[in-house]
């Protein structure tokens, strides 16, 4: 007579209804919302200034009252309307050129990763020639000689910022070209191109999103900064970055001036850094 053994069950704690599998991070949820606000303040706060950003209209570094919620600055100007006006350059250059150095990234490390090791490696070498000059340096040079040009602070952080990317992302696609199945398509006979469509851009993409997140934030301190030592717009036109610089010296006499926009400055970069830091974590998780 045999006797049939059966592994013992496994014991399933009840899950109790309208309870929550997985609960994110209080601090996530919070940095979150309090990006979605900036970057409301920041696109759509220009149409919500009482006064025109440049104008003129007490004395300088009046304090906060009835008619000017945060005061006036060094020049006697409104600073809630600057602090609403500040903000869109600042995220829109940042954003465009978080956005060119992705694509340059993507286009570079890709083909560098498809073609042979020699050539790959002679792409990567020119590009790296741009990582070894100090990003400030390249914002200085390109807004020095287009001054007040908004596109050229643009083309400053994509230099600053695309060598980086390049870099990461030919190792994502070295590392996807030469799986298994990467080469077993390439045996039956797939294209190059099939295989750059299917296996390798799906593939990557996790690792570029999380690089953009990133770049994303170097390009908010390049643009911040820019924006502290007066290039990018005339010196009329609010941002965030020129505020903190312009009402530095007033600081004993009134602190709303330059606190204002150094703490959305400051606010911006730590929720965008948070997240990107989250991003890069479950990218990292997905990929072991």
């Amino acid at each position: 007579m045999t006797t049939v053994l059966t592994p013992p069950r496994r014991r399933i704690r009840p899950v109790r209804p309208g309870t929550p599998r997985y609960r994110r991070p209080p601090l996530l949820t919070c940095a979150g919302t309090l990006l979605l606000l900036l970057l409301l303040l920041a696109l759509l706060g220009p149409l919500a200034a009482p006064y025109s950003p440049t104008a003129q209209l007490a004395a300088p570094f009046q304090p906060p009252d009835g008619q000017f919620l945060l005061g006036t600055d060094v020049l006697g100007r409104d600073v809630a309307s600057r602090v609403l006006g500040g903000g869109r350059s600042i995220v829109l250059t940042a954003l465009a050129g978080t956005a060119a150095a992705g694509a340059i990234g993507v286009a570079v490390g890709v083909l560098a990763a498809m073609v042979s090791r020699r050539l790959g490696d002679l792409l990567v070498r020119c590009v790296d020639a741009l990582a070894v000059v100090p990003a400030l340096l390249v914002v200085l040079v390109l807004a020095a000689g287009f001054p007040g040009s908004d596109a050229a602070l643009v083309a400053a952080v994509t230099l600053a910022t695309a060598p980086f990317s390049t870099r990461i992302l030919r190792a994502a696609g070295d590392t996807v070209l030469s799986s298994g199945y990467v080469e077993a398509a390439l045996a039956r006979g797939d294209t190059r191109r099939a295989v750059l469509r299917h296996d390798v851009l799906p593939n990557i993409a996790g690792p570029a999103l999380m690089d953009t997140a990133l770049r994303l934030v170097a390009s908010l301190h390049l643009t911040a900064t820019a924006g502290f030592l007066g290039l990018g717009q005339g010196g009329a036109a609010p941002d965030w970055g020129r505020m903190v610089s312009e009402n530095v010296p007033g600081a004993t006499l009134a602190a709303t001036p330059f606190l204002a926009p150094a703490l959305l400055l400051v606010g911006l970069s730590v929720c965008v850094g948070l997240l990107a830091g989250r991003l890069a974590e479950a990218v990292g998780r997905g990929i072991a």
